[in-house]
C-alpha cells in the first residue's frame, strides 16, 4: 500500500530556496512569505521543523516588516498585506519567536485593525479588495497577538454570517457562490470568535461539504469541479470544526492524496501526475493529519498550525 514518503517531501521543501537561477523563483516573490509558512508548517507536521534554520528565518521575516504601513510584506521592500502578515505571525509563533516583534506590536495592530471596514469586513491591504479570506486572516492574526476585542470581532462575525447562502455554504462576500475555501475562512473566523453556534442551517452546510467527495476519493471546491488535493484541507478542516469528519470516506481520500506524490523528487501536486508545489504539499499533509494517518503531528483545524503550538494561544473572549 502506498505511504507518505516523508524524507522526500522534507528534501523537496528544503530544496525550494535553491532555485534562484530560475525565473520562476523571482516571479513568485509576492508569495514568498506564504510559501515559507506552507513549507515550515509541513515540516512541523512531519516532525522536521529543525530543517529550517530559525535564525535565518527570523531575519527574513524582520526584513519583510514594512515600516510605512506597519504590517509584513511577502518579500523585503514589498508593501504590507494581511496575508503575508498572518504568515509571518504564524512562522514566529511556530518557532517560538514572537518576542522579536514586541517593539512593533502596536504598529502591527494598527495596520490590521485599520483594514476593517464599517460593515465588519476586512480589506487585504490599502488598495481595497474585500474577501472573507481577509476577515479570517485578520482575526487569526489578532488572536495570535492575543489582541481581539468586541469592537473588532462582533462586526466581523456579523459580516461572515451575511455571507452564508441558501445551500448552507459561504462565499467570499454576501451573495457570492458557495466555495469550500471560503467556508473554511468563515468557519475559522467563527471558531476563533467562539461563535460557531450562530451558523444558520448547519445541517445543510454539513451535507454540502460531504458532497464534495468524488468517485476517486478526492474532494472538490464546488459542484461539478475536478478534485484537488488542497480541498483535503479546506473541506476536512471545516468538517472537523463542525465535528463531522466521519461524513467523508477517509480511506479513499488518503489514497487520492498519496497518489499525488512525486515518488522521485518529493512534493505533492493538485492531482496525480501534475507538477508538485509547496502549497499542495502542505495541504495534502495537513489533510492526512486531520484524518489521523501517517503518524503526523496533529494539526489544529482552525489555525492550520500544530496543536502543540496553538494550545498556548489564549481563547477569545478573554477572562
Amino acid at each position: 500500500m502506498t505511504s507518505l514518503d516523508k524524507s522526500k517531501h522534507v528534501a523537496y521543501i528544503k530544496s525550494l530556496d535553491d532555485q534562484k537561477q530560475f525565473l520562476e523563483y523571482w516571479l513568485s516573490e509576492h508569495l514568498r512569505m506564504n510559501g515559507i509558512y506552507w513549507g515550515a508548517c509541513a515540516l512541523f507536521l512531519m516532525r522536521a521543523e529543525h530543517e529550517f534554520d530559525k535564525k535565518t528565518l527570523v531575519e527574513f521575516i524582520l526584513n519583510c516588516y514594512d515600516t510605512t504601513y506597519g504590517g509584513f510584506g511577502a518579500f523585503p521592500k514589498h508593501d504590507s498585506h494581511i496575508l503575508s502578515t498572518l504568515s509571518a505571525l504564524q512562522l514566529l509563533k511556530m518557532y517560538d519567536a514572537l518576542d522579536v516583534i514586541n517593539d512593533k506590536k502596536s504598529q502591527i495592530l494598527q495596520f490590521i485593525k485599520g483594514l476593517q471596514l464599517p460593515d465588519g469586513s476586512f480589506q487585504g491591504d490599502r488598495f481595497g479588495e474585500v474577501d472573507t479570506r481577509f476577515v479570517y486572516t485578520a482575526i487569526q492574526s489578532l488572536s495570535i497577538l492575543e489582541s481581539l476585542s468586541p469592537d473588532v470581532v462582533d462586526p466581523a462575525v456579523d459580516f461572515i454570517l451575511r455571507c452564508q447562502n441558501f445551500d448552507g455554504g459561504f462565499g467570499l462576500v454576501p451573495g457570492s457562490e458557495s466555495h469550500s475555501a471560503q467556508i473554511f475562512t468563515c468557519l475559522g473566523t467563527l471558531a476563533i470568535a467562539g461563535q460557531v453556534d450562530k451558523i444558520k442551517d448547519r445541517e445543510a452546510l454539513e451535507w454540502w461539504l460531504s458532497e464534495r467527495q468524488v468517485e476517486n476519493g478526492g474532494l472538490n471546491g464546488r459542484p461539478e469541479k475536478l478534485p484537488d488535493v488542497c480541498y483535503s484541507w479546506w473541506v476536512m478542516s471545516s468538517l472537523s470544526i463542525l465535528g463531522r469528519l466521519d461524513y467523508i470516506n477517509g480511506d479513499k481520500l488518503r489514497e487520492f492524496i498519496l497518489q499525488c506524490q512525486d515518488f522521485e523528487e518529493g512534493g505533492i501536486s493538485d492531482r496525480p501526475g501534475n507538477q508538485v508545489d509547496v502549497y499542495h504539499t502542505l495541504f495534502g499533509i495537513a489533510g492526512l493529519s486531520l484524518l489521523g494517518y501517517e503518524d503526523l503531528v496533529p494539526v489544529d483545524p482552525v489555525y492550520c498550525m500544530p496543536y502543540h503550538v496553538t494550545n498556548s494561544i489564549k481563547k477569545y473572549p478573554y477572562n
